[in-house]
């Protein structure tokens, strides 16, 4: 299910929102309690930073993401502001999110369905439909490693985040950084972080994906999530 959200009069044409449901995901003749059928699993959407210039919730976004890129990677804040302010190469914040222990199958239809819209926004002159980059503010743990003696350098972090699926937008950045969210969160939201009660670190990964390169990330949302 995806619809055009509701919102104020100026903002409407900004947005995308795509929703999850129950019958989307499970197979008809799955068994379940007869008062969940329908109910909600996860929901997508976007919204364009660019044509919302001006805009408080837009500008606050913005500012976080800018002063965390000069905190923990002052060498890409030039460039991610730069991109930020240009006009003429429309940015798009992709927000995805699912209840936990939903599988990651999800994500396929949910992408399937907003890439639709997107295309149908683009036909008609929406906002949103206009993007030459999309910003993804993921969630992610790494493990607290130890240095090991005699060891060079900072310790190298495995990122694992919490939708399995943002590995692959990750992949395709052009520009990624990441800061730690430890002093903000009592845990990370799902099991696998807990594995063998290793400590782990929260994070945000903060992602610029170059729209033509959202083909190569589909592909392997088709490849991976495919049921």
């Amino acid at each position: 299910m995806c619809s055009e959200i509701k919102t104020k009069p100026g903002f409407r044409n900004l947005m995308l929102f795509s929703i999850s449901k129950q019958a989307e995901i499970f197979d008809e003749n799955d068994e379940g309690d007869e008062g969940d059928e329908g109910g909600i699993f996860g929901f997508i959407t976007v919204v364009n930073l660019t044509e919302g210039k001006g805009t408080e919730s837009v500008e606050q976004i913005k500012d976080l993401v800018l002063s965390k890129c000069k905190t923990n990677h002052q060498t890409a804040a030039e460039q991610l502001e730069k991109i930020l302010n240009d006009n003429s190469k429309p940015v798009n914040i992709l927000i995805s999110e699912r209840f936990i222990n939903v599988p990651p199958q999800i994500a396929l239809p949910l992408h399937k369905q907003l890439q639709t819209e997107l295309v149908d926004a683009q036909k008609t002159g929406k906002s949103c439909g206009k993007c030459h980059y999309y910003l993804i503010i993921s969630k992610a743990c790494v493990e607290v490693a130890k240095k090991k003696p005699n060891q060079k350098g900072k310790p190298k972090e495995d990122l694992m985040f919490a939708n399995a699926e943002d590995e692959f937008f990750y992949e395709q950045s052009t520009l990624k950084f990441s800061y730690s969210v430890e002093n903000e969160c009592d845990s990370c939201l799902s099991g696998r972080w807990s594995f063998d009660d290793v400590p782990m670190k929260p994070l945000r990964v903060v992602m610029l994906i170059p729209a033509d390169r959202l083909n190569a990330v589909m592909d392997k949302l088709k490849e991976y999530l495919s049921v």
